[in-house]
């Protein structure tokens, strides 16, 4: 009779990695002596596990959580495209219950887990804001398309490096991104030149900016504009990350230390 270390070796034997999401020690115990590579995909590596990818985020969403934990993987070159994975996950209840298999596609080499993994503000900020930015990109302004430049983290240097183009209507508010009605506020002053500028901890501090930093230095592809200059070189100048919508091709985009890490088609997204 088979036993149930049988069966798992049945079940994991063609594929290129195991993907174990958030395991217990004593469920991990279970993947430790198969053949090939066991990716520990958690927000810790509490199991000291020697392949780990950290899951900075909780992804209510299993296609969500396992697509970000295959493109931290490709990042830490521990799968390439073309790869065949079984990933171990909770679908009925907290424990792990379902193996899925994915094949590892450069599709989802996005840049979203560079972006939401290791910018300085908190990953929960991060994804707060390039939610706002993927709507305004389906669903524009009344129908009709709009840019928006958000600055993310360090938001002193930021704030030391810009100036304002209006009154700024988060002067003394105590928002943060994330808030429903608050989105609903940043959607609407998006139409609005200058950029928002939003602290570590989600923390609205500016609307109406305008980014001096100097683009020394600073490449970005053909055919990106002003906006997205300065989105890339208050990068550079700070530890911040930018958030650009394009109003021209629609495409939201990415910056970080004066490099483009993401860009992405918001109905793709």
């Amino acid at each position: 009779m088979s036993t149930p270390a049988d069966l798992l070796d049945d079940l994991t034997a063609d594929l290129d990695a195991v993907f174990v999401f958030s395991p217990s020690s004593g469920f991990y115990e279970r993947f430790e002596e198969l053949e090939g590579e066991v990716v520990v995909i958690a927000p810790e590596n509490a199991v000291d596990a020697e392949q780990f990818v950290e899951l900075p985020l909780a992804f209510e969403s299993i296609r969500d959580r396992i697509r970000f934990g295959v493109e931290g993987a490709m990042d830490r070159n521990l799968i390439d495209a073309g790869d065949e994975v079984g990933c171990v996950v909770s679908v009925f209840g907290d424990d792990n219950d379902a193996l899925v298999r994915v094949r590892a596609d450069e599709s989802m080499h996005s840049g979203v887990y560079d972006l939401f993994a290791n910018s300085r503000a908190d990953p929960g900020v991060i994804r707060d804001v390039f939610e706002v930015v993927i709507e305004l990109g389906k669903k524009g302004q009344k129908g009709k398309p709009v840019g928006a430049l958000f600055v993310v983290g360090d938001a002193g240097k930021v704030m030391n490096k810009s100036r304002p183009l209006s009154y700024n209507p988060f002067e003394k508010s105590h928002v943060h991104v994330g808030d429903p009605i608050v989105n609903v506020m940043l959607k609407e002053f998006s139409r609005l030149d200058g950029a928002f500028v939003i602290s570590d901890s989600g923390k609205i501090v500016s609307a109406y900016r305008y980014l001096e930093a100097g683009a020394e230095g600073v490449d970005i592809p053909k055919g990106l504009g002003t906006r997205h200059m300065a989105g890339a070189a208050i990068t550079r100048a700070t530890n911040a990350t930018s958030i650009v919508l394009s109003e021209s091709d629609g495409m939201v985009r990415a910056f970080k230390g004066g490099e483009l890490i993401l860009e992405i088609d918001p109905e793709d997204y």
